[in-house]
């Protein structure tokens, strides 16, 4: 059942996604602005795919999967920047998203893989979110604002993809 004014819910969250992209190709380093405008790429398709995904022609669905490697392919050489930078934290964080998006595509494409292993898909799935939370923390804790901000902002966009892929789980149309 779509919770009446999600879509706009989510307008917001790429609103936002999109404002943290120019503040990162404004003060940011070439890793944060290269991994910013990747990850949204990758949270563009996820949300094409989980949201409207019935509705894709194969050719789209090809064209998704192409544009899905280029952008994969740009968080590695940002999460290689990061190693090069000595940027640790954004290096964490880059490895437990990329976790996180594994087990989104486990979820999406293995639905009865999961359902069998469901404690233990769940258990995995809040420890990467417990960790990527303690990683707001230690932002905030460090006064580094943008990307506590910019972290925190990133796991209330993927609680909205969890929430579409829950939904089509269910049976229930996905909120777009």
């Amino acid at each position: 059942m779509a919770v009446p004014g999600f879509h706009r819910f989510k307008r917001a969250i790429f609103a936002l996604l999109a404002l943290n992209l120019a503040f990162y190709a404004l003060f940011g380093s070439a890793s944060e602005l290269l991994d910013s405008a990747a990850w949204i790429v990758l949270l563009v398709l996820f949300e094409i795919e989980t949201a409207h995904g019935e509705r894709l022609k194969p050719g789209g669905r090809l064209a998704i999967h192409l544009v899905r490697l280029a952008a994969a392919a740009g968080v590695l050489v940002a999460a290689v920047g990061y190693l090069r930078e000595r940027q640790w934290l954004d290096a964490l964080n880059t490895g437990l998203w990329i976790a996180v998006v594994v087990l989104l595509e486990i979820e999406v494409r293995f639905p009865l893989a999961v359902e069998r292993r469901r404690r233990l898909f769940w258990a995995a799935t809040g420890a990467l979110y417990a960790a990527l939370g303690a990683l707001v923390l230690a932002w905030a804790w460090r006064g580094d604002w943008l990307d506590a901000w910019d972290a925190a902002l990133w796991l209330t966009a993927f609680f909205a993809i969890e929430l579409n892929v829950l939904e089509r789980q269910n049976g229930y149309p996905a909120a777009s």
